[in-house]
């Protein structure tokens, strides 16, 4: 079975260490998402799509129609940049999300007299994209100076004690961890058992990847009064020192291409069923 990832980070823990699990049985290759992605050839069977760059969701998308497996799809991948389209998404499946507004600028934002404190985020999800906790109108002003034209969301802020909790799903495999909030300092992981999360998030975090369409995706969650907020979901995150998830990814990429029938160079499939080696 051909199996591509879909990466400017091959070298990723995540994706390495499932490469080393894959390579012995499967051809697996890496496609740089800031190539030529218009020529590139859908030569594999498999392509998970760690990538989330126009010409990378082009190209998954030009994958999908010519019958290979992408991980996850194209509009799954889209969905999760829009904050919007996310929060629709969610609430149409009766997820808690929180109420999410919608602003051109932060000066729009700013001329409604919005009460205080407040998150304000870029509606296009992307690296190094603005999160803000917002106290007063003086904060909001600078963050109009700093960001005048970028498309924003802003949300009720909920104090969390400076944690997260973040939740890791590969199909259906729910892995956890606390993590300092971005606005609190540096980022710190503390895995902890899935087990040991508060009754119902792991089948909450199951419930986002049917909502969206995602097999590989991570899901931010609070608790707000002793319930559950979704707050984030992410397509394809890293789930750096998760155990096990290097396993579970691999063990996902020989199943999707067993579903769709593993295809031989000139595009006749094959009966290839080899597996990563680890029993189910």
């Amino acid at each position: 079975m051909r199996i591509c990832f879909v990466t400017d980070r091959p070298d990723h823990p995540l994706l390495a260490d499932a490469r080393t699990l894959l390579t012995p049985r499967h051809e697996v290759t890496v496609l740089d998402p800031d190539g030529d992605l218009d020529s590139a050839p859908v030569a594999a069977d498999v392509y998970l799509l760690k990538a989330r760059t126009p010409k990378a969701l082009a190209f998954a998308a030009r994958a999908e129609r010519r019958g290979a497996r992408v991980l996850n799809s194209a509009s799954a991948t889209r969905a999760c940049q829009d904050r919007v389209r996310m929060a629709e998404i969610a609430w149409a499946a009766g997820l808690p999300f929180p109420a999410t507004h919608a602003f051109g600028s932060p000066a729009r934002l700013l001329a409604t007299g919005p009460a205080y404190p407040l998150m304000v985020k870029s509606r296009h999800s992307r690296r190094h994209d603005l999160v803000a906790r917002v106290d007063d109108i003086d904060a909001l002003r600078a963050t109009a100076g700093e960001w005048p034209d970028e498309p924003i969301v802003a949300q009720e802020f909920v104090d969390n004690g400076g944690w997260d909790h973040k939740l890791w799903v590969v199909d259906g495999h729910v892995f956890a961890g606390l993590r300092r909030t971005a606005l609190d300092g540096p980022a710190e992981t503390k895995p902890i058992a899935a087990e040991d999360l508060p009754p119902g998030w792991a089948a909450l975090a199951r419930r986002v990847g049917a909502a969206f369409g995602l097999a590989v995706y991570g899901v931010d969650i609070l608790e707000v009064e002793g319930r559950p907020s979704i707050i984030d979901v992410n397509a394809f995150p890293g789930m750096r020192g998760m155990t096990g998830a290097p396993t579970a990814l691999a063990e996902l990429a020989v199943r999707a291409g067993e579903s769709t029938g593993p295809r031989s160079r000139a595009g006749v499939r094959t009966n290839d069923s080899m597996r990563t080696g680890r029993p189910r």
